[in-house]
């Protein structure tokens, strides 16, 4: 796998729409309705498809379409349980339903691990990341019930405590950045703020004015870009960035990406 592989990429059509049954949510500003964990979304098809998949965020459903299960989705389909559906075998719906965010877990793990062995900076780093991602690897072909008695909290904080070696060790040429982890700056003024090589892991970016701001080797870990404005941003070499926080946020032709993530059609749809 590499984070630009398929496998770590959704595939819609080999899963059995988990994403849409799986996890439960409230009516807010990222979803129009109420749905109780385990229960079909209204708008799931007998295919397994989204009738709405093209509408999403006009008919209200943004957290919807900025969902991003790396892949996890098609391999507890296809491969954990074998191709046979929770409609069909409803007597599997529980353990597969509950073995996607565990499963997404570990791919978001294998995605990041991967961009950390991108990182020629980390390359002291590289022969323990790639045992890291070889175990974890393995644990995504573990069958239904070991993966779901998997301690994966155990499993990631070495895995994480690597990755932030591997951050710390690729921002280390960057001019002295601000340390903003987990930081409040909901709705915060940064436009053309100088966040170069900047650690914002887990920073809370709600509709944050980004405009034009250089995240350059910013370390974007979970930082949450819900709204956060981002025409103009640098981000090509922002580290640990996902395909999900771009969804989220808002930018356009003018945002610089980085070569493995892809400008979200609504940006250039100019859709909210």
């Amino acid at each position: 796998m590499t984070a630009g592989s398929t496998e770590l990429r959704a595939d819609c059509s080999r899963c059995f729409g988990l994403c849409c049954v799986a996890p439960g949510f409230s009516a807010s500003a990222d979803f129009a309705i109420d749905k109780p964990a385990g229960q079909p979304c209204p708008h799931l098809r007998t295919d397994f498809r989204c009738a709405i998949h093209d509408r999403l965020r006009p008919r209200s459903f943004p957290g919807c379409a900025a969902y991003d299960c790396f892949g996890a989705g098609q391999q507890v389909s296809q491969v954990t349980f074998g191709g046979r559906d929770w409609r069909s075998s409803p007597a599997l719906a529980g353990r597969m339903f509950r073995a996607l965010p565990v499963m997404r877990q570990l791919h978001e793990l294998l995605w990041h691990l991967t961009e950390a062995l991108s990182l020629p900076p980390a390359t002291p780093l590289h022969d323990a990341l790639r045992r890291a991602y070889q175990q974890t690897l393995r644990f995504t072909d573990l069958p239904p019930d070991q993966l779901l008695a998997l301690d994966l909290a155990t499993h990631r904080r070495p895995v994480t405590d690597l990755l932030r070696r591997a951050s710390a060790l690729a921002r280390a040429g960057a001019d002295p950045a601000p340390d903003l982890a987990g930081a409040d700056l909901v709705g915060r003024d940064l436009r053309a703020a100088d966040l170069a090589g900047a650690c914002l892991r887990g920073a809370h970016l709600i509709g944050a004015d980004l405009r034009d701001a250089d995240l350059r080797l910013a370390d974007l870990t979970g930082a949450d870009l819900r709204g956060a404005e981002l025409a103009g941003a640098d981000l090509t070499t922002s580290i640990f960035l996902t395909q999900a926080q771009l969804d989220a946020g808002n930018g356009d032709a003018t945002t610089r990406l980085p070569p493995s993530l892809t400008r979200p059609a609504h940006w250039l749809a100019g859709a909210p």
